[in-house]
């Protein structure tokens, strides 16, 4: 008898510690997107699904669901909950979309636009975090997801027009190749800026031309590459 209450004991006691990250996941959504203002239930559930921990270093785990961001080496960071939620709510994107995410990162933002049906085409000018970020994303089975490493001032050329694009680095001037790619009707979410940077929205309209809101300041690393070398607007 003894036996068996420490065996159930242990049982119980595994199935908490397993629950656990989704119950941080769940707080984090609560506390931190649906006490603000994001209201798209396909970016909220997507965001409760997504494992969040699985996209940060060992070492910082334990602040994997925290309100701010964090390192993933290479002077890269994964965004806080918070700013990727707004960013694909921004990006208003729907199942079936193709997407292009520039700054893959750890992957977390690839990954929760796969969850929401999405197809996603994603580069990361550091090839060390392309090749990590596309072995998590595979091992967690989002097979909707291309990465590779690249400079993402280009883009992705051959796989446009996108119906999204969302930057997670901040450019000093706005990369016309993205805008380029982007579908009619489709939106661009991405910080612009150097040392102020402001989050901006641009839709593409039925001409061509581009409407544009700024949201909010925002602070990015900023993007390398091609368009360091972009005259400055």
């Amino acid at each position: 008898m003894r036996r068996t209450s420490l065996l159930l004991c242990l049982l119980v006691a595994c199935a908490a510690a397993m629950d656990e990250p989704s119950q941080a996941r769940s707080r984090m959504v609560e506390q931190q997107l649906v006490a603000r203002d994001i209201t798209d239930e396909a970016v909220l559930s997507a965001m409760r699904r997504v494992p969040r921990e699985r996209f940060v270093p060992p070492e910082e785990q334990r602040y994997a669901f925290g309100d701010h961001p964090l390192p993933i080496g290479h002077g890269a960071t994964i965004s806080q909950p918070y700013v990727v939620a707004l960013m694909t709510q921004l990006a208003h994107v729907k199942r079936g979309d193709r997407v292009l995410n520039v700054g893959t990162g750890s992957g977390y933002q690839a990954a929760v636009l796969a969850e929401m049906g999405a197809e996603v085409y994603s580069i990361e000018v550091v090839t060390d975090l392309a090749e990590r970020a596309a072995t998590l994303l595979a091992e967690l089975g989002y097979d909707n997801v291309r990465v590779r490493a690249g400079d993402g001032y280009r883009g992705w050329p051959e796989a446009a027009p996108f119906s999204a694009i969302i930057v997670a680095a901040a450019a000093p001037t706005l990369p016309r190749p993205l805008t380029e790619q982007l579908a009619v009707g489709g939106r661009l979410v991405i910080p612009v800026g150097e040392f102020v940077q402001d989050l901006q929205v641009l839709e593409k309209r039925p001409r061509g031309d581009l409407h544009v809101e700024t949201v909010l300041p925002v602070r990015f690393v900023p993007m390398v590459g091609e368009v360091e070398s972009q005259p400055r607007h």
